[in-house]
């Protein structure tokens, strides 16, 4: 028999790994279903965890986690100077709109993945832990590459803040922002060809691929229910955790000829990535405009529907309509506000989240005992509680 699985965030998850809605939780049913659906049923169901999982977050409880900015500030910490060599002009506003959101006040999210990762790839490598340059090096590129997308967004969605700032095409107008965005993925672009490995080449390109086709696909929405969570989830991967899963990927691919290693960096960074994006999308919800950095219900107002929004509609089916009609109808942004948080949809986001993180931990502790590694793990949880 069927389960029900309306009302539940395990069929929209089911959905988009399979195609379909309704899957049964038979010993056949559950054999048929793709591996990461079938450790989140488990781990959902408290089914004994080691004899799926193998090494994975449990076996770690008791594991002496290191705090994961810390540990990796040492190779952080000329990171944004670094950054604004690459961006050398002799255009004064040129540079003054490139340096603009490097000015070292971030909390450098991304570089610091990369960096733990390859610290912890290297070591797995029987290699010292410390970073070769070609490593280093994608942390900045990563960095630039995320920077560049956030000057676009901006210019897109016609934001006015980011991280606390006036946005650069309020300050400057969206011309100079957008040429400041195309400069910045340039000097990327150039700094990861001086790196010299095509592998690394071809991975990193696929995120520029990834966060233009995942622009487009906000742009629109699905009329099937079960489609249009498949489509946010591809959509989430493409703008956020691309970059995330394919930098930890190449700084894997820089120190290990091992392709089970190189998809071991790229499914902690997807998992963790994803997880991130889930995370925001809550706070849209939860957090006030002062700590996010932006004002709240932003989302909302853009005309998009998240993961919160997405459940939401199992408890209120009238979002269906305000979601096709991207909520441009007098009123729609405030009512669709308050049947989210009369809903389970932020707590059944939340929960997603935590199993992403999950996985994202099983996968990294496929590889050898570090200090790294375990900051990698710590990391996880630091994404699901974060408040901004």
């Amino acid at each position: 028999m069927a389960a029900p699985w309306r009302h539940c965030w395990r069929r929209y998850y089911y959905a988009a790994v399979t195609g379909t809605c309704r899957p049964c939780v038979t010993p056949a049913g559950l054999l048929a279903a793709p591996p990461a659906v079938i450790s989140l049923l488990f781990s959902y169901f408290r089914w004994k965890p080691r004899l799926l999982l193998g090494r994975c977050r449990w076996t770690h409880q008791d594991a002496k986690l290191r705090d994961p900015f810390s540990l990796a500030q040492k190779d952080l910490k000329d990171l944004y100077e670094d950054i604004r060599k690459e961006l050398l002009v002799s255009r004064a506003e040129l540079k003054a709109l490139c340096d603009y959101y490097f000015d070292g006040k971030g909390k450098a999210f991304r570089p610091m993945i990369v960096v733990l990762m390859a610290r912890a790839c290297n070591v797995h490598g029987d290699r010292d832990g410390d970073l070769l340059p070609g490593q280093r090096s994608v942390a900045m590129i990563s960095e630039m590459i995320h920077t560049a997308s956030l000057v676009h967004d901006d210019v897109i969605d016609g934001s006015d803040k980011r991280r606390g700032k006036t946005t650069i095409n309020e300050v400057w107008g969206e011309r100079k922002a957008i040429l400041a965005g195309d400069f910045i993925l340039s000097a990327a672009s150039m700094a990861l060809a001086r790196i010299g490995n095509n592998a690394v080449v071809s991975v990193l390109s696929q995120v520029v691929e990834d966060l233009v086709r995942g622009e487009f696909m906000q742009l629109g929405s699905k009329e099937n229910e079960n489609e249009r969570f498949k489509h946010y989830l591809e959509k989430t991967f493409k703008k956020t955790a691309s970059l995330i899963a394919n930098s930890c990927k190449a700084v894997s691919i820089l120190v290990n000829a091992d392709p089970e290693v190189h998809e071991i960096a790229f499914q902690y960074g997807r998992n963790v990535g994803i997880a991130f994006q889930l995370v925001d999308d809550v706070l849209d919800f939860t957090s006030c405009a002062s700590l996010l950095g932006k004002p709240s219900a932003a989302d909302l107002r853009l005309g998009l529907a998240t993961g919160p929004v997405l459940f939401a509609c199992q408890q209120f089916p009238e979002l269906h309509a305000m979601i096709m009609r991207r909520f441009s109808s007098s009123g729609d942004v405030d009512r669709a506000w308050s049947y989210v948080l009369q809903s389970d949809g932020v707590e059944q986001t939340s929960y997603l989240a935590q199993r992403y993180c999950q996985e994202a931990v099983r996968q990294i502790s496929r590889l050898r005992p570090s200090p790294e590694r375990d900051a990698l793990i710590q990391l996880t949880q630091l994404v699901l509680t974060r408040d901004k």
